[in-house]
């Protein structure tokens, strides 16, 4: 199998061919110029200066200037052409990453991880691309420098010729153990970018909770670790790369001084001339010039192969949750649910997370699942709008199995609010429309009104033109599920998902909320998630859940009479007389 790097290259370089042949003889014109100089410098030292033929001198020098401005020309657009093509790659391993991350479900955002997969979407393809870049720059060229350099070098005079074979032979097995001992520092280096990102990501985030309990110095120490962990290990690799430098230059001056030596002992015995020796001495230089700069590509190749690793093992994943071959588009009733059979395993995990899970769903009437913490009713709820896979049993919507319906036509029926709402960049219309991209501001402030929201938003500077920050940081936790659950509203689907959706609002809100979206929902399905009695009581299904199974099923007051776990969890959150209002 190739390497992930050539993999990468390979496919994401295929539509760039013209413009890499292009790069290719451009370089290779530049590079021929180059090694023509030499030769022609010689020829005016031994023709024109000793000879004191200043028209040959003239006449040679103005051949130089031509063909160094050819050489000038040729490596300028060499250098333009091959940052097209590292731009123009990068772009496109990025929206390839991109598209492949939100095809993933959320067993496989959870593997990778968010801070990773940013990393590997940003720094990890900077490095790869970066790579294409210096290769298109100096790396093509650098090959028929060498091989023309010794062969030009030869001819100026062949008895020198071990000079270049020990030069050379030095100079590969030096950069070669620096490169060797850097290639493990570079895997790490990654990770640690990946770890020092998760930590920030995580400080961010939580900088509420952070400051609430005063955890500033311990998220600091640990900020501080982790950026220490990285700042050790890039000083490895610049130790590294810093000691290559006055090596090479050492091989280099030593390798001068040697020519000349040698050359003068060849002029003396007449086999040399000065220009010759002169054209040898830039032809060596040019060589092993040439070979530095292939060695430290290859101090960048262990890097980009680290990271294209990185990068395949994201494009290589495929989702557990595969489009189906040939989708179904068209269904005849809308709002309907089945469950039959169902059971969850999460990957590893010993035991199921649900177990023999049935249950219908029919418009106009609302079902509510209760249960304690970790009884797998999140995990339910992902089922519906296929962000899991049931790993037994099957999920049907509309009388499809969803793993048979277009994803489309499926996620165009469910108006999902999830437990942690969440808001994007932008404004309070923005946000909304993200359910629905036509709806008209009538539509938004109606959706608003039913989500107990339009009192506030009204309130806000720019009303629905008011800024919203990432994530929705700039407003409280009770109005972000308020516009989540406006949302989905504006999306008008056939079935609504409420996972845990009421549970930063005051009881008063719930009950306004809950009453108008009984109004609003005459003719769609409901599911409601919830931890508070108050909010699932008027449902005409609740299912209480308990370890992963349903064990009762019926209407709160059936639920009270006769199933001890719901009759517990009434009993903890009100009093009797409450619980039998």
């Amino acid at each position: 199998m190739k390497h992930p790097l050539n993999r990468l290259l390979v496919r994401h370089l295929r539509p760039y061919t013209g413009l890499l042949a292009g790069v290719v003889v451009l370089q290779f014109a530049a590079t021929i110029a180059s090694l023509f100089l030499p030769t022609l410098n010689a020829t005016i030292i031994d023709n024109g200066v000793a000879r004191g033929d200043t028209h040959f001198i003239w006449s040679h020098g103005g051949l130089m200037l031509a063909v160094s401005l050819v050489q000038v020309v040729c490596q300028i657009a060499a250098v333009l052409l091959g940052s097209m093509v590292a731009m123009g790659f990068g772009r496109d391993v990025r929206a390839a990453v991109f598209s492949r991350v939100l095809s993933f479900s959320s067993r496989e955002v959870n593997r990778f991880g968010a801070p990773s997969l940013i990393t590997r979407n940003t720094n990890d393809v900077q490095q790869v691309q970066m790579l294409v870049l210096m290769t298109c720059i100096m790396i093509i060229g650098a090959p028929i420098t060498m091989v023309g350099g010794v062969v030009m070098a030869l001819r100026a005079d062949w008895h020198m010729s071990w000079l270049i074979l020990v030069a050379v032979l030095v100079l590969a097995a030096v950069i070669g153990l620096l490169v060797s001992r850097m290639v493990p520092l570079f895997q790490a280096m990654q990770k640690r970018i990946d770890v020092l990102n998760r930590v920030l990501r995580e400080q961010i985030s939580g900088i509420r909770v952070v400051r609430a309990f005063v955890r500033e110095p311990y998220e600091a120490k640990r900020f501080a670790a982790a950026n220490a962990d990285l700042t050790a290990t890039a000083l490895s690799v610049g130790r590294l790369m810093a000691s290559m430098f006055p090596v090479v230059m050492l091989i280099l001056n030593v390798s001068s001084i040697a020519v000349l030596w040698f050359g003068a002992h060849q002029i003396d015995l007449g086999r040399m001339q000065v220009g010759q020796l002169t054209a040898f001495l830039q032809y060596l230089m040019q060589i092993l010039m040439s070979g530095m700069m292939a060695m430290m590509m290859l101090v960048m190749v262990p890097r980009a192969a680290v990271c294209a690793d990185r990068i395949m093992e994201v494009l290589d994943t495929d989702s557990t949750v595969v489009p189906p071959a040939d989708p179904i588009r068209e269904v005849r009733t809308h709002g309907t649910v089945a469950l039959a059979g169902v059971g969850f395993t999460y990957p590893g995990a010993d035991a199921p997370v649900l177990q023999d899970i049935s249950f219908t769903m029919e418009p106009g009437r609302t079902t509510a699942i209760i249960g304690s913490t970790g009884s797998g009713k999140t995990t339910l709820v992902h089922l519906l709008p296929r962000l899991y896979d049931a790993t037994q049993g099957t999920v049907e919507v509309d009388g499809v199995d969803v793993r048979r319906l277009d994803p489309e036509v499926l996620w165009s029926r469910v108006g999902l609010v999830p437990q942690k709402p969440y808001l994007f960049t932008g404004t309070v219309a923005s946000n909304l429309r993200y359910g629905n991209p036509e709806a008209t501001d009538e539509d938004l402030w109606h959706a608003l009104e039913v989500a107990q929201a339009r009192d506030f938003v009204e309130a806000m500077p720019g009303q629905l033109e008011a800024p919203i920050a990432q994530g929705g940081t700039n407003v409280s936790g009770g109005q972000r599920q308020r516009l989540s659950i406006a949302r989905a509203l504006v999306r008008k689907p056939d079935l609504y998902i409420f996972d845990d959706s009421f549970s930063a609002l005051d009881v008063t809100t719930d009950a306004r909320l809950r009453a108008a979206l009984v109004r609003e929902t005459r003719d769609q399905a409901v599911l409601i998630v919830g931890q508070r009695v108050s909010t699932i009581a008027g449902a005409e299904q609740i299912l209480v859940l308990e370890d992963g199974r349903i064990v009762g099923r019926g209407t709160h007051e059936e639920l009270l009479a006769d199933n001890p776990t719901y009759r517990e969890i009434v009993e903890s959150q009100m009093s009797a007389e409450e619980a039998a209002a």
